[in-house]
């Protein structure tokens, strides 16, 4: 087997490779958030409320779904989501937050993007999840968003066949901060966490989840006005009510 990039990716993040970071430099944390952008709506989300359904039957029903019915989701279901996979339990002054999800060091360097396809109460179009402030900001509604997103995602029908997919982006600098080149696997972890936590959200509410994985990665970073070296799309993830025998 010929050494390749996934190889040397894993050798040189070992611990053995790594220099003092620049938390040990004693240089400033970077924000716990992105800066606000100057322009677009700010959506003030309901409380996501208390679901309390059997654990073990969720687990058994999860699965991953790409067919949804043509039925919005709630705002609130909306809201009950998006706390379930970054919700803010507790700000621990101004180094860290505590959240729904683990992340390492609690650095939480995952921001969520929405494609709000069909959601009572919000026009189509694509939001960035404030998790401070447990508040949506519209990013565009441009009319042919979607369709971009789509095209990017490969053309993946389930992308704008969803109520919502889910596009979460990683700022590294949050994360390498504290842990230096190493910092890079951790990011690919927590987007885990959050994933899996929307699949089981999901499930409590009657809804499905289908991640996804393969995307254009320049063009998705590229709608998201992301560099594509200091903050990136990771992974995305579609959601929508169910359709009855089908996956």
């Amino acid at each position: 087997m010929t050494t390749g990039i996934g190889q040397e990716f894993i050798k040189r993040t070992k611990y053995r490779y790594l220099g003092p970071s620049d938390q040990e430099r004693r240089l400033p944390q970077p924000p716990m958030e992105k800066a606000f952008e100057e322009e677009g709506e700010w959506i003030r989300l309901p409380d996501p409320g208390e679901e309390a359904p059997d654990l073990k039957e969720i687990i058994d029903g999860r699965t991953s779904v790409r067919n949804y019915t043509d039925a919005p989701i709630s705002l609130q279901d909306l809201s009950y989501l998006l706390w379930c996979t970054q919700g803010v339990k507790e700000v621990a002054g101004a180094q860290a937050t505590l959240r729904t999800v683990p992340s390492a060091g609690a650095r939480h360097a995952i921001e969520t993007y929405l494609l709000v396809n069909r959601v009572y109460g919000l026009p189509p179009g694509l939001y960035q999840y404030r998790s401070l402030e447990h508040q949506l900001q519209e990013f565009t509604l441009y009319d042919g968003i979607a369709d971009m997103i789509l095209e990017a995602g490969l053309k993946q029908r389930h992308i704008t066949g969803s109520a919502v997919t889910f596009i979460w982006a990683a700022t590294a600098y949050r994360m390498t901060w504290r842990y230096g080149e190493r910092g890079y696997r951790y990011l690919f972890l927590d987007v885990g966490h959050v994933c899996q936590n929307l699949y089981l959200a999901a499930e409590s509410i009657g809804c499905g989840v289908c991640a996804i994985a393969a995307f254009d990665d320049d063009r998705m970073n590229e709608l998201l006005h992301l560099d594509g070296k200091e903050e990136f799309v990771l992974y995305l993830a579609t959601l929508g009510a169910k359709v009855q025998g089908l996956k």
